[in-house]
């Protein structure tokens, strides 16, 4: 696959343009559900589109913490100038946790685009009757001041849906 996309423009708020981003974040989500862990997969791309970085949830095989989008948010801190973490766009394939979305925003990340909600995140964990998370899912915007941020997208909607039910199914949890 390539990971060197040229951005149309800086920031560009054309579904089609993030969809191709939000696309790897889906295959990283899918190991992570191959790798036993909950289905959430993230990269890190500069101003020029090329992607930096990125991580899929290792919960299972290394420690809580090991959430995709903090993994980035550190790896930005340790990697780039304020001003690259600023000019870059993180795309994750669900919205962001408190734990995660606090990273992000200590880290300086410019913009987060995400394909599900935490909102839609948590109606499915409702319909399955599942209560397994330490943290409530609120809105990113609640938790991070000045940072753009984009999503859901609905054309996600079904395949993160999905991911999620086979986790919790191979969790026997449903």
């Amino acid at each position: 696959m390539d990971h060197n996309f040229q951005m149309e423009e800086s920031f560009s708020n054309n579904d089609r343009f993030h969809q191709k981003y939000l696309l790897r974040c889906v295959e990283l989500a899918k190991k992570a559900l191959e790798a036993g862990d909950k289905p959430f997969g993230s990269i890190l791309v500069n101003k020029e589109g090329t992607i930096l970085a990125e991580a899929r949830n290792r919960v299972n095989e290394i420690h809580s913490l090991s959430h995709p989008e903090f993994e980035l948010a550190q790896w930005a801190l340790e990697n780039l100038t304020p001003i690259e973490r600023k000019q870059s766009i993180l795309y994750t394939s669900g919205e962001h946790c408190p734990m995660c979305a606090g990273a992000n925003g200590w880290a300086g990340i410019g913009k987060i685009v995400y394909a599900s909600s935490a909102a839609q995140l948590s109606i499915w964990l409702k319909g399955l009757q599942i209560n397994d998370l330490p943290l409530n899912l609120i809105p990113i915007q609640e938790i991070i001041k000045d940072v753009e941020i984009v999503g859901p997208f609905e054309s996600f909607y079904h395949q993160i849906k999905t991911l999620h039910f086979q986790y919790y199914s191979r969790q026997k949890k449903i």
